[in-house]
């Protein structure tokens, strides 16, 4: 993999914010969120961002495509640094590069139907395209995600949660991407339904040849999509690697607590996992 050239080249990325400092007169104080992260992501390959809620994930993700503005670091996309775009650049970027958010339901407004939000992007990037030729698209991306096209003129509310994700991401894959950003795109699912949409992910990766920033606090999930895994602690890579490799020989007791944190339906094992979690409680006190 490292012969190849990687598509997106994040370097030393730091986010910081200005925080109350507390106190009547205290102030204001600086939060380093995202603390010198770099990495690289390759054509059609899954990078899983692991930790817990608040440990900077979302934060990081935003920041490497411009999303938020970091404070520091550069985010090289297909030789060009992300971090020196203009506004009109940056439009252009968002074809390339799109994003599957955490909620299904609150990231689609209520008040347009499904074939309008999977459509929309499309009257952005590609205005040229007429309406026949826009709708066939939309109706093709529907049935692509397991969708029918009799939904097309449906409102969010009328859709379960499966399917409003669903929607996000066929209006994410309607530009033909070369990267999507997953912030914690299946956390809000039951678990029936987050293994369809994993499995979606996986089977539209293979076939269209996309990348994948994979973003969750469920290191179970990420082993599952992710061929590589990077954990951040408190805003800092504290271990990255293949995915197999990291879930089963953990070097950092921080990735040995989210594994360890993982239920097993096997009583005797899960003894065991709680003995570790003791443990390495104690070793943290």
């Amino acid at each position: 993999m490292s012969e190849r050239e990687p598509i997106l080249k994040v370097r030393d990325i730091s986010v910081d914010f200005s925080i109350p400092a507390g106190g009547l007169f205290g102030g204001r104080k600086v939060l380093r969120a995202v603390k010198n992260v770099s990495f690289d992501l390759y054509q059609g390959e899954t990078l899983g961002i692991v930790g817990e809620s608040g440990c900077g994930k979302s934060t990081l993700s935003r920041a490497v495509i411009r999303m938020l503005e970091p404070t520091s670091g550069q985010s090289i996309w297909m030789g060009h640094d992300i971090q020196k775009m203009s506004v009109k650049e940056l439009v252009a970027l968002r074809k390339d590069i799109q994003m599957i958010f955490q909620d299904p339901l609150a990231s689609l407004n209520p008040r347009m139907t499904a074939g309008a939000i999977i459509g929309e992007p499309l009257l952005i990037h590609y205005s040229e395209i007429g309406k026949v030729e826009r709708l066939a698209r939309v109706i093709a991306m529907m049935e692509k995600v397991g969708l029918t096209a009799d939904m097309i003129n449906r409102y969010p509310h009328e859709f379960s949660g499966g399917q409003c994700q669903r929607i996000g991401i066929a209006r994410a894959l309607i530009t033909n991407p070369k990267l999507i950003v997953c912030d914690e795109a299946v956390s809000a699912l039951d678990v029936s339904i987050r293994a369809q949409v994993i499995n979606l992910l996986m089977d539209l990766q293979k076939e269209l040849g996309i990348s994948l920033l994979f973003i969750s606090h469920d290191i179970a999930v990420v082993r599952h999509i992710a061929q590589r895994v990077m954990v951040l602690y408190f805003g800092e890579v504290v271990e990255m690697g293949d995915a197999e490799q990291v879930v089963m020989d953990p070097q950092h007791d921080y990735t040995k607590k989210l594994i360890a944190s993982v239920p097993v339906p096997d009583p005797k094992v899960e003894m065991e996992r709680r003995e570790l979690r003791r443990r390495l409680r104690k070793a943290a006190a």
